[in-house]
């Protein structure tokens, strides 16, 4: 009898996924993007060679699972509600020649070390995201380049060509994606393993920014590092240690790149089989460029059908009734932490631009988390050659983003850098003061100029006290 009942629940169960699964494919399959317009994607020669490397990734493992993309969603949700706040870093484009152990321990270590210090000043838990294990694809503002007088195709990211500029080397070739599959796998490995082996305590987290307050021309931040101390102090004391709280020793960090190459992430997207939803199973979060963000075109298509929490870039050009006709796409069910917008404006032009997106927004009823990317809006060329981004110009914009959300009575939800725990100098300014002239001692971005590590965590601190302040007036005007 307890054999044919389980037999009948087990009959019944897969019934019922079927209709799901039947439900989904009816609206949505992870192919559709194929029938609508494409930008900034390569132009495979070799389509035989393509096509078995889309079968091969086919058959490989997600490297993210849908239970963690929930997680994230969850997550995300109480930062659009100010009760978490989203620190989202890490590279302008992840490369194949520069992969290695010590580049994402270095990374990971600087963005603890900012989510301490975040969390202290906003009183709320920090959301982790690195663009790690997938940013490995750029868009770019011409679809050739000139070098003494040479015109070949530009370098898109390692995944589908190469950065010598020789004309062979710009040649797409798809089965970059293996490897670029392969780093991610062996990136998120070593992630998972420093999250929760003992890496992350935040003891030890705070010990390497103390190191980074002994400095002279660090003095500015000692003040707020020794308050954490005593908070540690007092923690300690009162018998919460990382030995008796495993919350202090791991942390959940999340990995999220640009779906930009859509033959990859469509080869990684799987049909979760506890929800009957597809998942992008390229990165727990991805977005939507904001040179892709055709509401008709085929990237939105694609993140449209995933349940993976979507980024949407917003520039200058965002228009809107594009902005309301994407969040319908990309959030029909109006989810809390679904939709994040990353605003991009520049330094002097976010109250030009945020208010008109926020009251768009507050229309629709929508909830989105409202995030600052103060890095694409403040890239300039130096009078060396080389592009740059002045740190000080980075800090005004997270400055006006603030204000903004402080002036309109809406959240801050998060920021986010490109940045590197490398001591490169590719961004002028900081503690350090990197001068232009210093710019050509540590170069070695592939496509944009990346905070350091001095520099990144420098930038928690400052945006620390803005979130802090942010948060102060905000209970004192709730007060009266």
């Amino acid at each position: 009898m307890v054999t044919q009942i389980t037999l009948l629940y087990r009959e019944a169960r897969g019934v019922c996924r079927d209709m799901i699964e039947d439900k989904q494919m009816s609206d949505w399959k992870k192919s559709d993007w194929r029938q609508k317009p494409r930008v900034q994607m390569p132009e495979y020669t070799d389509a035989a060679a393509l096509n078995a490397v889309e079968a091969q990734l086919s058959n490989y493992p997600p490297l993210v699972f849908a239970g963690e993309a929930r997680k994230l969603k969850a997550q995300l949700g109480a930062a659009s509600r100010g009760e978490a706040f989203l620190l989202q870093g890490g590279d302008c484009a992840e490369s194949f020649e520069q992969f290695s152990a010590d580049m994402i321990r270095d990374t990971f270590k600087v963005m603890l070390q900012m989510a301490v210090v975040l969390t202290y000043a906003a009183k709320v838990p920090v959301v982790k995201v690195g663009r790690m294990a997938g940013q490995f694809a750029k868009p770019r503002s011409a679809p050739t380049e000139t070098v003494d007088g040479v015109e070949l195709p530009s370098y898109r990211g390692d995944i589908i060509n190469d950065l010598d500029f020789t004309p062979d080397a710009r040649i797409p070739d798809p089965k970059r994606m293996l490897q670029a599959y392969t780093q991610a796998s062996a990136t998120l490995n070593l992630l998972r393993a420093f999250s929760t082996g003992g890496y992350a305590d935040v003891n030890q987290v705070h010990s390497w920014t103390l190191g980074f307050t002994e400095g002279d021309q660090a003095e500015t931040y000692r003040e707020m590092a020794g308050r954490i101390s005593d908070a540690l102090d007092f923690m300690a004391a009162a018998g919460v240690t990382a030995d008796a709280a495993h919350t202090m020793q791991s942390v959940d960090f999340y990995t999220s790149h640009e779906s930009l190459l859509l033959e990859y992430e469509e080869a990684l997207t799987r049909l979760d089989s506890t929800s009957g939803k597809w998942l992008a199973g390229s990165g727990h979060m991805i977005w939507i460029g904001d040179r892709t963000r055709q509401p008709d075109g085929a990237h939105v298509e694609f993140a449209r059908g995933v349940q993976n929490p979507i980024g949407l870039k917003c520039g200058p050009s965002m228009e809107s009734d594009d902005l309301k006709r994407l969040m319908a796409t990309l959030n029909p069910e109006n989810e809390a932490g679904r939709l994040t917008l990353i605003s991009r404006f520049g330094a002097g032009k976010v109250g030009e631009h945020l208010p008109r997106l926020i009251k768009t927004v507050q229309e629709e009823g929508m909830n989105v988390v409202w995030v600052c990317d103060a890095m694409h809006g403040n890239t300039i060329k130096s009078s060396t050659g080389y592009k740059t981004r002045p740190f000080d110009s980075v800090l005004r914009e997270v400055k006006e983003f603030f204000a903004v959300h402080q002036a309109e009575g809406t959240v801050p939800g998060g920021v986010h850098f490109e940045m590197t725990g490398q001591d490169v100098t590719e961004c002028t300014g900081g503690v350090r003061a990197v001068s232009e002239n210093d710019l050509s001692s540590r170069y070695h971005t592939a496509c944009d100029p990346r905070l350091n590590a001095s520099q990144s965590l420098e930038l928690a601190f400052l945006v620390a006290e803005e979130l802090s302040q942010f948060r102060n007036e905000r209970r004192n005007l709730k007060a009266v």
